[in-house]
């Protein structure tokens, strides 16, 4: 029986695999820098020339962008062609918030789940650092700043979608991210801004997720994302109504002056 024989895999080869793989599971994220070439080669345990063909494999698959004197980078659109859609929408009619909330219900208790079942020390270390800056913003309310919380608040999620070790939970959060980041700070000035008590009441919803990662409790950890997600579309929905009535009344109110003799 004649037996084909086994091609040696090439070093490159190696190299685009490891990398891809880094990639993929978030170690290397969207517009991240790599190392400069001679400490990556160094790191990897191979030549220089076997790395730079890795590198340009990597980049003739849109995975890589090198920059003329500025090194090489991972690729910034990695998902945008999924992202941008739903920005645009988003943007243009806010009421697709309703469904984004809907989605991130599903989606972040799915996170929640697996970061309390399968969180490192490192990422419950990522995970408290995230919930302190977190909690830093909520603590001063003399000077709100929607924007670095909403970014804060993105940023705790994602942690959480990090510690789920799920590769297609992560990129699917991170491709959202952007509009993950603006959904919240649209809520954020919607919801809380002026009100003690909602922000006080998002403030223990992400304390109690927080905890039960911690503690992994994993069904416990499902069911607070997804009610934190229900409270928040139910406080977007409340006051777009009050808005919609006080808009209704100033209509009318303008209407009855025209009408006055």
């Amino acid at each position: 029986m004649p037996i084909n024989q086994i091609a040696p895999k090439r070093l490159a080869d190696t190299i685009v695999e490891q990398l891809e793989t880094m990639i993929l599971e978030g170690t290397l994220e969207p517009g991240q820098r790599l190392p400069p070439e001679r400490v990556l080669a160094e790191q990897f345990g191979v030549s220089r020339p076997s790395l730079r063909e890795a590198v340009q494999r990597l980049a003739a698959k849109g995975l890589l962008q090198s920059r003329q004197g500025g090194g090489n980078y991972v690729a910034e659109n990695l998902g945008s062609s999924f992202s941008d859609p739903l920005i645009s929408l988003l943007g243009k009619h806010p009421e697709a918030h309703r469904d984004l909330l809907e989605f991130r219900r599903t989606l972040e208790g799915d996170c929640a789940f697996y970061a309390a079942l399968r969180a490192t020390e490192v990422d419950l270390a990522r995970l408290g650092k995230a919930w302190e800056e977190l909690h830093a913003c909520y603590q001063n309310s003399t000077a709100h700043n929607l924007e670095e919380e909403g970014a804060a608040d993105a940023r705790f999620h994602m942690a959480i979608a990090e510690a789920s070790h799920n590769v297609v939970l992560l990129h699917t959060m991170r491709n959202l991210f952007s509009m993950l980041k603006n959904n919240i700070v649209t809520n954020i000035g919607g919801m809380y801004s002026r009100e003690v008590q909602t922000r006080q009441g998002l403030m223990d919803q992400h304390q109690k997720l927080y905890n039960a990662i911690v503690e992994g409790r994993e069904e416990d950890a499902r069911a607070i994302a997804g009610e934190h997600i229900q409270f928040v579309q139910q406080t977007i929905s409340e006051r777009s109504e009050t808005a919609r009535r006080r808009e209704r009344a100033l209509r009318r109110e303008g209407s009855g002056e025209h009408r006055a003799p």
